[in-house]
């Protein structure tokens, strides 16, 4: 019992041809380069919150900021792996640009991953230009379509079916929300038809199997790992469903208490969207502690049906590895819990490693013994 107690919380996710993992005080990001090589990036993690900062609802807002910095700036730094090797293949023969990592960090500008890309002391450093101009999009793009256009779409089904239903009420908030619902699984779809997205879902399902083998206290092999489902109960297409079924709840609680905006139907419907804003961190840190209570106490028996709706998206967003994707989320994972051992000895930032093939990094002397 005392050795379970012991093991470090695992958290991961995918990015551009790689997978990043993170413990409590440590966090690595393997990248597979065209040429077979493994790039492992070790850093320390942030120091973990004390105070105010761990108390429920707050705690959920920190490590959703936090989150959000750190995976961005991971697959800002993949990206330019990524690009890298778009600018070394030389093929003066083909008249057709392959795909930038721009465009697929355009394509993956989910909330959840791309609302914040400043950086922070202990996240990765990218040396990314333009990230600024990047950051600003992606807000006013996660805005617009998972909070503008749920409220835009509601507002012409109430339109076209007369309706008459007040831009307040619970009715119109459901409307709302299961816009939301259908514009997030429909974006998710549309994204999944890229085939360097349906790349960066595959490393997505690596990371859960990866994930779901160190949990299971089994040897962190490609074998074991393959044979894991690519579903997780912690998952951030989780959160993004029960964001928006938690905000069903929440505004039509609010919505009569907030004042109504004068002027016509058009006024009102802006008014109640901008007086949404300030809710959204509150709807994030609820959302935050149901998942938290789902993943521990809903995974087995039946209450197993709270997480399907979250299981059912994730079948978009995930897809079954190839063997050498699971190398990588496996090998992310030995470097999270090596320096997650030696946190105490090991510096805080130390340069990029750099290893041929999976079987040279098995045996590194500190990878070989992280095994669970």
């Amino acid at each position: 019992m005392s050795q379970e107690v012991a093991r470090p919380y695992i958290g991961g996710q995918a990015v551009i041809e790689g997978v990043m993992m993170r413990s409590p005080r440590s966090l690595s990001i393997v990248c597979r380069r065209r040429s077979g090589e493994l790039v492992v990036r070790e850093r320390a993690a942030p120091t973990l919150a004390q105070g105010p900062r761990t108390w429920p609802l707050v705690r959920g807002i920190v490590t959703v900021v936090e989150s959000l910095k750190l995976g961005s700036q991971a697959l800002r730094w993949s990206a330019d792996l990524f690009e890298q090797d778009l600018d070394d293949e030389d093929k003066p023969a083909s008249k057709k640009k392959p795909p930038t990592a721009s465009n697929i960090l355009t394509a993956l500008s989910l909330p959840i991953l791309s609302l914040v890309t400043s950086g922070g002391e202990a996240a990765p450093s990218t040396g990314s230009k333009g990230a600024g101009g990047f950051g600003f999009i992606s807000i006013l793009f996660a805005v617009g379509l998972f909070v503008a256009a749920p409220q835009a779409g509601a507002e012409g089904i109430n339109k076209l079916f007369k309706l008459g239903l007040d831009v307040s009420s619970p009715g119109f908030q459901a409307l709302t929300g299961a816009a939301k619902l259908l514009i997030v699984v429909g974006y998710m779809l549309l994204i999944r038809q890229v085939a360097e997205i349906r790349r960066v879902f595959q490393y997505h399902g690596a990371e859960h199997k990866a994930i779901s083998t160190y949990e299971a206290h089994e040897e962190l092999t490609v074998e074991n790992a393959a044979k894991k489902t690519t579903l997780h109960a912690r998952c951030g297409t989780t959160f993004l469903v029960m964001v928006a079924l938690v905000s069903i709840l929440v505004f039509s609680a609010i919505g009569a208490l907030l004042p109504t905006i004068p002027g016509g139907r058009l006024a009102q419907s802006v008014g109640f969207f901008f007086m949404k804003l300030p809710f959204l961190p509150f709807i994030a840190a609820i959302t935050y502690e149901l998942q938290r209570f789902f993943a521990r106490f809903c995974t087995v028996g039946p209450l197993q049906v709270l997480l399907w709706p979250g299981f059912l998206v994730q079948k978009i967003t995930t897809a079954e590895p190839e063997p050498a994707q699971l190398e990588v989320a496996l090998a992310s994972l030995r470097a999270t819990l090596w320096r997650e051992a030696a946190a105490t000895s090991a510096p805080a930032e130390v340069p990029d490693r750099v290893f041929p093939d999976y079987g040279r990094l098995l045996a590194d002397p500190g990878y070989v013994g992280a095994r669970v």
